[in-house]
């Protein structure tokens, strides 16, 4: 019953339905005067930066000099001619677009998370950076997929973020319509000093990175960094040297986040059926078990094999956050966990499968990551952040989010544990069979490990976080594809995860 208040409680707050393919993720929110103005962001300190020094930007022309006056009757000018597609654009992007590209984010996503079908011979072929067209297209946006990209969006709108209230309050350049009466502004009053424009860096650096990401939506995306540097210009808070510079920093600081993803291990996530093979057997030889793909038709190889070996965030080693050994098949433990399982499955109730297809996100959503950034945008706007407090919390979460999906494919593979439907005889799912091994369950990881983050930025909010992240794991146990352990001890795993990542918030000097 508390669980059901609970999702009353999200239904009131959100307006949303009990399926997750209701979720809307571009929020109907309007411009809001930011809770703090955060002016000692500049002194953070960043994740991929060694200070928000660290990348240059020119001197801005002082507000006297004929330069600064041409660059405020440009703006002003642009304002009195603005149509009415242009007011519309101005009115989607706000005051704080680090939500609106999160969406973005969000919504590619969704779009390419479909499994790559067979060839005509029955052989498969994978998504290959290299040719994003295919066949297959690249990317498949699979939860660990989701998961890198949102991570590096993220930290690249912080890092961005950081240097630009650096140079915000060293140079102290005010809003255009500060300097100029004249000029109307279309969002509330921050006192924010404008140069480099902050939207500016934002639009710029996730341009990138969603780019490199998804790189057939380039035109798209490069037609939304268009379309948000114009409502800038049009918001009256800045000038053309504002938005400059602002690009010069995200393009520089976009750069710093992809060099690290060329590097972090990503690209040889996906093996090869020989490799895929001799992880399983190197399991059965430690454990007397492994995992067999059940699905129909099957797939050669497990997703992402080796995506337990790629690059952490804030988790010193992957070996420090993998949990023990599963209980072996047919011991007491085991047999007593069939058990639950096979009542489940025979009371299915009306509320169970509710939650089990609400956290389903499966193939065509935004995936179990994008579901808990879809959940803090919305927290995001409901505490009127700043554009800097907003990249902090999604910079966080999402690292958190991706140390967790690596320990926790770290530990499938590792354990390579049988699912249920392979080890119950006549056993069914009520939400298909995933490419990949059970233990520990990657819903579970992943919102363990995001409603810890969230807990953290939100105190207020934290029962209801943590209560989510508990339902989101039970949720795969009541649609049979996972065992109760595997929910349970994934669970833990995301919470040992995120303290990682907390203990580095705690340290970056935003909560002093």
């Amino acid at each position: 019953m508390k669980k059901h208040l609970h999702y009353i409680l999200y239904l009131s707050l959100f307006g949303i339905f009990s399926c997750n393919k209701d979720l809307q993720t571009e929020l109907p929110y309007e411009s809001y005067e930011y809770a703090s103005l955060d002016e000692n962001g500049g002194n953070w300190k960043p994740i991929l930066l060694t200070s928000g020094a660290e990348i240059s930007i020119p001197v801005p022309e002082a507000t006297n000099s004929s330069a600064y006056q041409a660059e405020l009757a440009q703006t002003k000018q642009a304002i009195q001619n603005m149509n009415a597609t242009q007011r519309k654009k101005l009115a989607y992007w706000t005051n704080n677009p680090v939500v609106r590209w999160n969406e973005i984010g969000l919504f590619l996503i969704a779009k390419y998370n479909l499994i790559p079908g067979p060839n005509p011979d029955g052989s498969y072929s994978q998504p290959d950076p290299q040719n994003p067209g295919g066949p297959p297209s690249f990317p498949f946006a699979h939860p660990p997929y989701a998961s890198r990209a949102l991570a590096y969006l993220s930290v690249a709108q912080f890092d961005g973020l950081i240097a630009t209230w650096h140079y915000k309050y060293k140079y102290n350049r005010p809003a255009a319509y500060r300097s100029d009466s004249s000029i109307p502004t279309a969002f509330h009053q921050q006192n924010i000093p404008a140069y480099p424009s902050d939207g500016a860096v934002i639009a710029s650096a996730s341009r990138r990175i969603l780019t490199a990401m998804f790189p057939l939506e380039a035109a798209f995306l490069e037609q939304k960094e268009k379309e948000h540097l114009e409502s800038l210009l049009l918001s009256g808070e800045f000038v053309k040297s504002d938005l400059e510079a602002g690009t010069q920093l995200g393009q520089a600081i976009a750069a710093k986040a992809l060099a690290r993803a060329a590097q972090d291990g990503m690209k040889n996530a996906q093996t090869t059926k020989a490799v895929s093979d001799s992880i399983a057997n190197a399991a059965f030889q430690r454990f007397g078990w492994k995992w067999e793909n059940m699905e129909s038709p099957q797939r050669p190889v497990g997703l992402t094999p080796l995506f337990g070996k790629v690059k952490l965030w804030n988790v010193p080693r992957v070996e420090d956050t993998r949990p023990g050994i599963p209980p072996a098949p047919g011991s007491p433990a085991f047999e007593a966990d069939v058990k639950i399982l096979k009542d489940y499955a025979a009371n299915r109730t009306s509320e169970r499968r509710r939650i089990a297809n609400f956290w389903q996100d499966g193939l065509g959503t935004y995936t179990p990551p994008g579901h808990w950034n879809d959940f803090a945008n919305r927290y995001i706007v409901q505490y009127k952040m700043s554009t800097l407090r907003s990249a902090r919390t999604l910079a966080y979460l999402n690292m958190a989010i991706m140390d967790g999906g690596i320990s926790c494919w770290d530990a499938k593979y590792y354990y390579h544990y049988p699912r249920p439907i392979q080890l119950i005889k006549g056993f069914e799912t009520i939400a298909g069979t995933p490419n990949f091994p059970a233990y520990t369950s990657g819903h579970s990881v992943f919102s363990a490990a995001a409603a810890e983050v969230l807990a953290y930025v939100f105190p207020k909010e934290a029962q209801l976080f943590r209560t989510w992240a508990e339902e989101a794991a039970i949720s795969r146990v009541y649609g049979g594809i996972h065992w109760t352990f595997d929910a349970t001890v994934g669970t833990k795993q995301g919470r040992d995860v995120a303290q990682y990542t907390i203990l580095r918030a705690r340290q970056d000097g935003a909560d002093k």
